[in-house]
Parts: C-alpha cells; structure tokens; sequence
C-alpha cells in the first residue's frame, strides 16, 4: 500500500470511537440499597461493559425533590458509593472510575399525564456513563483476547522437540485486560500439562507478549494496575501447569512486553509461547 495512503487510513482509525454505555439504577425512598431487580439490571450491564475496552467510567448520584438539600446531597453520594462498591466487587478497576459524584436532587417537572410519585421515583437514581477507548487504542492496547494464533499445538508437543523449538499456545484466551485466561483455555491447558509431564527431560521458558501498545512497551493489567500485563500472563500459564503436575524446576516465565511483533495481523502478536530450553537425552 503506498505510505500516503497509510497515513490517511491511520488517522481516520484515530479518530473513531464508540458511543457511550449509560444504565441508570433505581432506589426506593430514602434508601441507598439495591434492590434485588435492579441489582440483575446492573450485574448484566457489567458483563456487558467487560467486553469494551474502556477508557473512564462516570458515576452520578440523583434524589427526588422530597427532604432537605444538604440531606438529598449526602444521600445521592452514597447512592453513587453503593454502585462504585458494587463495581470494585465485581473486579472493574477503580482506576478507570474517574468520578463518583452526588448530584443531590431533581427539581420536579410535572406532568398531567404521569403521577407525581412516579416522577418522583425516576429521580431517584445513579446515571453511569462507560466511555469505550477510541479504536485505534482499543486495537493497540492489548486489552483483548487472544485469537488467531497458529495451530498445532498438541501436535508439537507430542512430537520430538528439541532446545530451541518455540511453540505458540493455540486456544488459550484471556478476558479484556486480565491475565487470568478463560474456562475454554484449560482444555488445551490441560492437554499441554499432561504431555510434559510424561516427557520429563523437557525444560522450557513460558513467554508472554502483548500487541502495538501506545507509548508504552507493556500493556497494563486491569487487576493489578501493574503495567506487565505479558509476565502476568506467562505467569498464569506458569502456575496452571504447576498445579497440574509440571515440576517448577523445568520451568521460568518471561514478559516478552512487544518487542518481537510478527509483523502481519496484531491479533497474532497478542500471544503466549513455550520455548525449549533443554531436552535431555534421556526424555
């Protein structure tokens, strides 16, 4: 592709983003409690937003028009708290939360076509705002699964391996951001660690790598904040092994950070490798 018409693909990408997430979350009178309904609203926009890479999340407290200012301030801080606390559990880094605020009360707008206690109760509420990562960052910050990557795994493994061999861990997925790699990857996980543990002769380096990270030469782990996001990925390869029987000894994990893209797709840079680092003769 000619370099001119690079640049203006790029910078189109640059300036893309997804719309805004809102929910809104109800309360009942002078209360800050979830209830049980709108506890289930709120747990299935979370699951939603998990899967955006999200740039801030914006959270806004109301009360009705009933009580007094100071009183209908304090109450909508902890409205706003109530939901804050409910996304911490929920493992949404609190450094993506970048306002909690409590806005106090709505005035009330009358209408002759709805009850006045029920446009009451829509004015007790938190507003959350989810603001995804323009494109072109949300592509390049690591923040996604892993996909893509070469197949033959198994097969490799079974076959006769020797130092220097690397091989790239197909099926192995991780949630937005996380190093933790999903359910579906054990199968292969599993797989992986019952072969090495018949061939003990085997030692090897697990190595983590992330993809075309902004200014950055690691991605950033949304549970930890820690920007290591490729170690703690090998890591997590590390110690399921481990718990299935795979001596530590033979084993070492390395961030690779994104020193070594493959230079096609950047889904593929977003890998876990096994490289051999010894085979003895007797394995």
């Amino acid at each position: 592709m000619n370099r001119y018409i690079l640049y203006i693909v790029v910078c189109f990408n640059f300036s893309f983003a997804q719309d805004a997430l809102k929910h809104q979350v109800f309360f009942e009178t002078d209360a800050y409690v979830l209830v049980q309904d709108e506890q289930q609203k709120l747990d299935q926009y979370i699951d939603k937003i998990k899967a955006v890479n999200l740039e801030k999340i914006v959270i806004n407290g109301f009360c009705d028009d009933v009580g007094s200012a100071s009183y209908n301030l304090t109450l909508s801080k902890q409205r706003a708290e109530v939901i804050k606390t409910v996304f911490s559990e929920q493992n949404i880094n609190d450094s993506i939360i970048r306002k909690v605020n409590g806005k106090g009360e709505i005035s009330l707008n009358s209408s002759p076509k709805i009850n006045t206690n029920t446009i009451r109760s829509y004015n007790r509420k938190v507003e959350i705002i989810a603001y995804p990562l323009p494109e072109i960052i949300k592509e390049n910050s690591d923040l996604d699964v892993i996909v893509d990557v070469p197949k033959g795994t198994i097969e490799s493994f079974k076959g006769d391996l020797i130092a220097g061999d690397k091989i790239t861990l197909e099926h192995i997925f991780f949630n937005n951001g996380y190093s933790n790699a999903s359910s579906e990857s054990h199968e292969t996980l599993n797989e992986i660690a019952a072969i090495l543990k018949e061939k003990k002769g085997i030692y090897f380096t697990i190595q983590g790598h992330v993809c075309c990270t902004l200014n950055a030469r690691d991605a950033v782990d949304i549970k930890t904040n820690k920007r290591n996001l490729s170690q703690a990925r090998a890591k997590y390869v590390y110690n399921y092994l481990a718990k299935q029987g795979v001596s530590k000894s033979r084993m070492k994990y390395v961030g690779m950070r994104r020193k070594f893209p493959l230079g096609g797709d950047p889904k593929l840079d977003r890998r876990v490798e096994i490289l051999i680092t010894y085979v003895s003769e007797n394995n």
